[in-house]
C-alpha cells in the first residue's frame, strides 16, 4: 500500500520505498492504526506508526495526542513514543493522522532490560517541573490544547490555581458532558456541585494542600490504567525491552491526579506504589492521600459514565457521598 504525499513530506522519506501495512493499537474507538515502514540506503528498515480516522474528531484527538506523547518524552524520552506529528492526508483531506515512533510490544513476561522500573520513571515525570506556557510568567495548570480522555474532548484551560483547575476544568466540565450524554439528573448534578465547591477546596485548597506552598505543575500521562502501559522497545534502534506508556491524555497537573484512574481500574500494586513514593513522596497532608486519590478517581468514574453511561454512575455517587460527609459540611 502507498503511503500519502502528506506523510512523506512529514518524514522526509524516499516513496519509493516505504510502504504501509496494517497494524494493531488505537486508543480509541474511531482510529484505524498502520505500520509504516521504508527501506533505508544501507539495507536497514526504519518503522513508524500511524492513526488516522476522520472528522473534526480525530483532528482534536490527533493534535492533543501528539502535544501529549511529546510533553512525556521532553521530560523523560525512554517512557513514551515521539510524535513526529499530525496533520491531513493530501489525497483525502477529511482524514487526519498522527505519525510516532514505531513500539514494539512484547508481553509482560519478558525478559526487560536493566533500564529503570515504569514506577522510576513514572516519579521523573512527577518531579519534573511542566513548562512555563508561553504568554505567562509562571507555570500553570492545563494544557496548550484540547486531550481526549477516551473519547472525551477535555477543557484544558489554564488556571494558576489547581484547586480551581480540578473543580472547573475537570468535574463541572464532565458534569456538562454527562448531561448532554445522559440527560439531566438533578441528584448527580448535586452532588457534582457540592463536591466542586466545597470538598475540593478542603482537600485541594491552595491554602490547605502542601502546606499551603503552591503545589508544582507536571505533566502527568492522564489515562494511565493498565492498558496503556506495556513492555516493548520503542522506534528501531533495538536493545532490550523496557516498560513504557502510550495513548497519553496530558496536562499540567498535580502528580497524584495520575493516581486516580490507576487505582480505578487497578493493575499497579503495592509494590509499584511504594517504589513510585520513594521517589515522588505523597503531598502533605499525607493523612488525606487516600481521599484525595479518590476524589481524582471520581473524574474518571463521571468520564465513563458520560461516555458509556449504565454503572459508572453508582460508582462516582458512592465516591462524592464519602467525600461529602468527610469534608462537605
Amino acid at each position: 500500500m502507498k503511503v500519502d504525499p502528506a506523510i512523506i513530506e512529514l518524514l522526509g522519506l524516499d516513496a519509493e520505498n516505504t510502504t504501509v501495512s496494517s497494524a494493531g493499537g488505537g486508543g480509541c474507538s474511531s482510529a484505524s492504526t498502520s505500520k509504516i515502514t521504508c527501506k533505508l540506503k544501507d539495507g536497514t528498515e526504519k518503522h513508524f506508526f500511524m492513526k488516522t480516522a476522520k472528522g473534526r474528531e480525530a483532528e482534536v484527538m490527533f493534535e492533543g495526542e501528539h502535544a501529549s506523547l511529546n510533553a512525556i518524552n521532553s521530560a523523560v524520552p525512554s517512557l513514551c513514543p515521539q510524535s513526529f506529528g499530525h496533520g491531513s492526508f493530501s489525497s483525502n483531506t477529511s482524514t487526519s493522522f498522527l505519525v510516532t515512533d514505531f513500539l514494539n510490544l512484547t508481553s509482560r513476561s519478558a525478559q526487560k532490560s536493566k533500564a529503570p522500573s515504569l514506577a522510576v520513571k513514572l516519579a521523573k515525570l512527577h518531579t519534573t517541573p511542566a513548562p512555563i506556557p508561553e504568554g505567562y510568567d509562571k507555570r500553570m495548570f492545563g494544557f496548550p490544547v484540547t486531550t481526549c480522555c477516551g473519547d472525551t474532548p477535555q477543557e484544558n484551560g489554564y488556571k494558576s490555581s489547581w484547586a480551581d483547575f480540578y473543580a472547573e476544568n475537570r468535574l463541572r466540565f464532565i458534569l456538562r458532558q454527562s448531561e448532554k450524554s445522559n440527560g439531566s439528573d438533578k441528584e448527580l448534578h448535586n452532588l457534582v456541585e457540592t463536591t466542586a465547591s466545597k470538598v475540593v477546596p478542603r482537600l485541594l485548597g491552595d491554602d490547605h494542600i502542601n502546606g499551603g506552598k503552591r503545589l508544582t505543575p507536571v505533566v502527568v500521562h492522564g489515562d494511565l490504567w493498565s492498558g496503556n502501559a506495556s513492555v516493548g522497545v520503542i522506534g528501531s534502534k533495538g536493545g532490550g525491552a523496557e516498560d513504557v506508556v502510550y495513548d497519553p491524555s496530558a496536562c499540567y497537573a498535580h502528580s497524584e491526579y495520575e493516581l486516580g484512574i490507576m487505582k480505578m481500574f487497578g493493575g499497579f500494586g503495592g509494590s509499584f506504589l511504594k517504589e513510585y513514593h520513594e521517589l515522588c513522596p505523597k503531598t502533605e497532608p499525607v493523612n488525606e492521600y487516600e481521599d484525595r486519590v479518590r476524589l481524582y478517581e471520581l473524574y474518571h468514574h463521571l468520564n465513563h459514565y458520560a461516555i458509556f453511561g449504565g454503572g459508572y454512575r453508582s460508582g462516582a455517587v458512592s465516591i462524592m457521598r464519602t467525600l461529602i460527609q468527610k469534608y462537605g459540611k
